[in-house]
């Protein structure tokens, strides 16, 4: 996610959203500003995460998402990467 994405809590609204859709992943802010999540799960699931982080949590200006498809790595969490 690109716009203003840190500095919001949009890593810790990422995670609950994550967590209340039973996805597993992660989250970490990127040095260039942006924010990146990978996410896995039920295909439903997911699109309803996307259309989370294409609006944010309150305060965050969300200018693009990029969207891409990954292996799944079978893990079954969802966390914070520093």
């Amino acid at each position: 996610m690109r716009g203003l994405v840190q500095g919001v809590s949009y890593r810790a609204g990422c995670l609950r959203r994550a967590q209340e859709l039973g996805l597993s992943g992660w989250v970490r802010n990127l040095a260039d500003g942006s924010v990146e999540v990978e996410a896995e799960g039920v295909p439903l699931m997911l699109s309803e995460l996307q259309l989370w982080c294409e609006k944010g949590p309150q305060g965050a200006l969300v200018s693009s998402v990029a969207s891409s498809r990954v292996p799944p790595t079978g893990s079954d969490w969802f966390e914070i990467r520093r």
